[in-house]
């Protein structure tokens, strides 16, 4: 199975937070492939550099976990497409990096693994999700 992890997920592992186990795991299961957006590169560095984390360590620190990844997730027209009608499908507000990530998990049929809430409100049939921890 395809697993894609949103920030949130990836953040919790880095900081041993509630559901860093479960992205443990799936580091640990062989048959997993493991895929990131390449927009929770920026994302990840951008909040890890606000925890107080040096620029260049976060450079590392991101950079390790990119080579973690089986694939990183480039964002094309298909999937800003299909960020726009998740936006759409649902009734809650979907912050739009958000939708772009959840959209790159329904393109490439990825199951998203995350920690937030909002996510909640994608139906099942669009996006699979995998809610790991809460914030």
């Amino acid at each position: 199975m395809t697993y894609l992890l949103d920030t949130s997920a990836l953040l919790a592992h880095y900081r041993q937070e509630v559901g860093w186990e479960a992205v443990q795991a799936l580091f640990d299961d062989q048959l997993a492939h493991i895929a990131v957006s390449c927009i929770s590169i920026a994302e990840m560095s951008r909040r890890t550099t606000a925890l107080g984390v040096p620029r260049e360590v976060t450079r590392k620190v991101v950079g390790d976990y990119v080579s973690l990844m089986d694939a990183v997730c480039d964002i094309d027209s298909e999937t800003a497409w299909r960020a726009f009608d998740l936006c759409m499908k649902i009734r809650e507000r979907l912050p739009l990096v958000d939708a772009l990530i959840a959209a790159t998990a329904g393109v490439r049929s990825a199951c998203l693994v995350h920690c937030d809430r909002h996510f909640d409100a994608i139906p099942s049939d669009l996006v699979q999700t995998l809610p790991i921890g809460r914030k």
